[in-house]
């Protein structure tokens, strides 16, 4: 089951264990339970400080929990944890002895806060790359919190569960039966929505004393993590504030126009950059957010920068590099349905919808793959596309054309999206040649219509476009001295992780040079 390559891998991972870790399975019936006991089996002969203990206690399904020293430490998985989630396994045993990549000390103590005691679950498909993230971060909140739980259910195999509930969408995050969470996010995003729905307690983390800087980078992505590299080899004091690491990377699958590099994989490329960075002294803030950027109050030379979690840092130059996101349609029952049929990510929510009617709104390249590739298990997909023709390169155009369970829709808005309280049933829209409003039966709505650039906390500091993208010069300059820009964020054309690594390396030398100019 695991190859002998592996083997050596997780050797060398478990060697910092300092306290032995239990792999306990409960006694199940499962036709299943089998290839799990020998999945924990490899995996703890990897080392002598992982073992596994098989426990009387029955389960109805595959499960197993992890124990520190012989104690819980509230982490567990239903069914077993193989292919995109076998990596939560492995960090969820060196989590239990806080042996692998932790966060800073004060997301640890917003971590410790919450209110307990509580239970979480996270559902998920063993085919969702982005699942493994919300596990991962729940198991790491639950190793620090002494009554906080968290469990991986695979929906696959909980299916009793999963149909009481209405899953309908990975993952899916929930306390008893109620859904706090659906799709992919950050760290810092699930901390506020556990603070939302548990409370905290103690007293608030101090902010302390601010913290100086040469330069600070805005934004962990492609662009954001070139300019810090860069920052730094010129010897800047130089940090990153991000909400995680790789940034848009984390949500993309397959990348193949990375020039020398013929394939990898978001996330891979995502844990190659943040690896890299952290070979420099740069201060990484990670699982926070910029709020408000203003004039240094004792030195109007420098930038007072607040960050979400109250903690603030001046900088003499400021990079701003945070992206984009993910462009919603802003109807009614978007924001209902999101996890019950409104979704963002095909690849990891169309499988759930096998066999089924659905629709793709947005008639651009993005919209056109993901129908392509929905094609593929659904009963029928449908493109929606507000212009009175289909945005896409030709070529996908043609392809979609001679499916014969797709169809295409132009000139056509989407109005509202209606369900049963539970799941989507249809999205009423509006011909536009007509104005006639026009209903269309459907599963799933998968929103396909492009990003929106992250600069709405900057709006009324520099100018921005129509759009909200941030205006920049020849040396990504803004409006503002002292600020910079760089990325998707920014007015540069062609939103590309090679042009935006480009992009990011270019505003670092530009922001030393403007350094060496003003000393």
């Amino acid at each position: 089951m695991l190859t002998d390559d592996i083997k050596k891998s997780l050797g060398t991972y478990f060697s910092k264990l300092s306290s032995s870790v239990q792999l306990v399975c409960h006694k199940s019936s499962s036709p299943q339970q089998q290839e799990l006991e020998e999945l924990l089996e490899a995996t703890a002969g990897c080392h002598e400080r992982v073992e596994f203990v098989r426990s009387s206690t029955s389960s109805e399904l595959p499960y197993f929990e992890l124990h520190r020293s012989n104690s819980p430490v509230g982490i567990s998985f239903t069914g077993i944890p193989t292919g995109h989630e076998f990596s939560s396994l492995v960090l969820a045993i060196l989590n239990c002895d806080h042996a692998g990549q932790l966060p800073d000390k004060t997301t640890i103590a917003r971590m410790k806060a919450l209110k307990g005691p509580a239970h979480l679950k996270t559902y998920i498909s063993l085919s969702c790359t982005n699942c493994p993230l919300i596990v991962q971060a729940l198991n790491l909140v639950a190793s620090f919190h002494p009554c906080l739980s968290h469990e991986m259910v695979d929906g696959s195999v909980a299916e009793a569960e999963r149909d009481r509930l209405k899953v309908a969408s990975v993952p899916s995050v929930y306390l008893g039966d109620q859904m706090i969470h659906a799709g992919r996010a950050t760290l810092n995003e699930l901390l506020e929505t556990l603070e939302e729905h548990l409370g905290t307690e103690g007293e608030a983390i101090a902010a302390g004393e601010p913290e100086e800087f040469d330069l600070v980078v805005v934004g962990g992505g492609p662009s954001g993590i070139s300019s810090a590299i860069y920052a730094a080899r010129k010897g800047l004091k130089t940090a990153i504030i991000a909400e995680s690491l790789g940034g848009q990377l984390n949500e993309t699958v397959g990348i193949e126009n990375f020039i020398s590099v013929i394939y990898t994989e978001g996330a891979q490329l995502a844990a190659q950059l943040a690896a890299h960075v952290r070979e420099y002294p740069v201060e990484i803030l990670e699982h926070r957010r910029l709020e408000s950027i203003a004039t240094h109050r004792l030195d109007p030379t420098k930038k007072s920068l607040t960050l979400s979690t109250g903690e603030i840092v001046s900088a003499q130059s400021v990079i701003i590099a945070t992206g984009a996101r993910w462009r919603e349609l802003g109807v009614p029952g978007e924001k209902y349905y999101l996890g019950k049929g409104v979704a963002y990510c095909p690849h990891c929510d169309g499988p759930y919808f096998k066999g089924k009617d659905v629709i793709v709104v947005g008639g651009g390249n993005s919209g056109v793959e993901a129908a392509l590739d929905l094609s593929g298990i659904v009963k029928s997909v449908t493109v929606f596309e507000f212009q009175d023709q289909l945005k896409a390169d030709k070529v996908l155009i043609d392809v979609l054309a001679a499916r014969e369970n797709a169809q295409i829709i132009t000139s056509a808005g989407i109005e509202e999206i209606h369900g049963d309280g539970s799941q989507v049933t249809h999205v009423t829209y509006k011909d536009r040649n007509t104005q006639s409003l026009n209903e269309h039966p459907t599963s799933a709505v998968f929103v396909q219509i492009g990003l929106i650039p992250n600069s709405q906390f900057l709006q009324d500091t520099v100018e921005t476009t129509a759009h909200g993208e941030i205006v920049i010069d020849d040396k990504n300059r803004t409006s503002v001295p002292g600020i910079y820009a760089t990325g998707d964020v920014t007015t540069i054309p062609y939103k590309q992780i090679i042009i935006s690594m480009g992009e990011g390396a270019k505003t670092a030398l530009a922001a030393y040079e403007d350094s060496l100019l003003n000393t």
